[in-house]
């Protein structure tokens, strides 16, 4: 009877170490490619829970104030899919290079997903490009 509740025991130990959370994204970059001051500047991280328990996303963070993530309220469950949406500040004319950090109860706790893109000022831009035609016009 002792060998029988330890085997059992064993057992539900095995189980409970191989039931897990997993989060699997679409992808772990976005690019944003050249887009102008003032565009819309939200993108979605898509991901999976391809786990066999429900996934908790405690807290999403990013390197910079300029760009603000937001994360799922409620648990993902198994087979189920879930987004981190992520707004940058377009008005900030600059090369973008972001980090995500997301954290949750998942067989890989901590994951960085990455966003990167250019920023432009179609006006400055234009400037630039008509005082180059001018100066080769001459």
């Amino acid at each position: 009877m002792k060998q029988l509740f330890t085997i059992l025991f064993i057992g539900l130990v095995n189980l409970s170490l191989s039931a897990q959370a997993k989060i699997d994204f679409k992808t772990t970059t976005i690019d944003y490619g050249t887009i102008e001051k003032g565009a819309n500047g939200v993108r979605v991280f898509e991901f999976t829970n391809t786990g066999n328990e429900p996934l908790i996303i405690s807290k999403v963070t990013s390197s910079c104030g300029c760009t603000i993530p937001k994360k799922p309220k409620d648990p993902i469950l198994p087979g189920k899919t879930g987004e981190i949406e992520v707004k940058y500040d377009t008005n900030r004319v600059n090369p973008i290079r972001k980090t995500i950090t997301v954290i949750s109860n998942a067989e890989t706790p901590t994951v960085a997903l990455k966003i990167k893109g250019e920023v432009i000022d179609p006006s400055k831009v234009n400037m630039l490009e008509k005082k180059t035609k001018s100066v080769m016009q001459n």
